[in-house]
């Protein structure tokens, strides 16, 4: 399992360099990533590029994309846009830890 705890604006920019260290880590065997939403206070839309890519490259590789302790303006995104149901939303690490030991 990765946690990668992105910060500020989740740009494009922000979101290409996690989505290379996501391959990276695949490619050394990692299969969970946790993205920890707490200190990003903005995601554009070529953030939410980004993030959908993202999550098509982990599941290409059978692997799990969670998304945690994001705000309302994500929230909106993600409603508007209806990928509610794509992605694995928790609200926070904790949460995602219980879920991780029960599995």
């Amino acid at each position: 399992m990765k946690l990668i705890q992105p910060i500020g604006i989740f740009d494009g920019r922000q979101g290409r360099e996690i989505h290379n260290q996501i391959g990276k880590f695949i490619d050394t065997g990692v299969k969970i990533f946790l993205l920890d939403f707490q200190s990003v206070n903005f995601m554009d839309s070529s953030g939410f590029g980004a993030l959908l890519l993202m999550l098509k490259t982990v599941q290409k590789d059978q692997g799990r994309l969670v998304i945690c302790s994001i705000n309302e303006q994500i929230r909106m995104i993600l409603e508007l846009s209806d990928t509610t149901k794509i992605f694995e939303v928790l609200p926070d690490q904790d949460t995602f830890m219980k879920n991780l030991t029960l599995a």
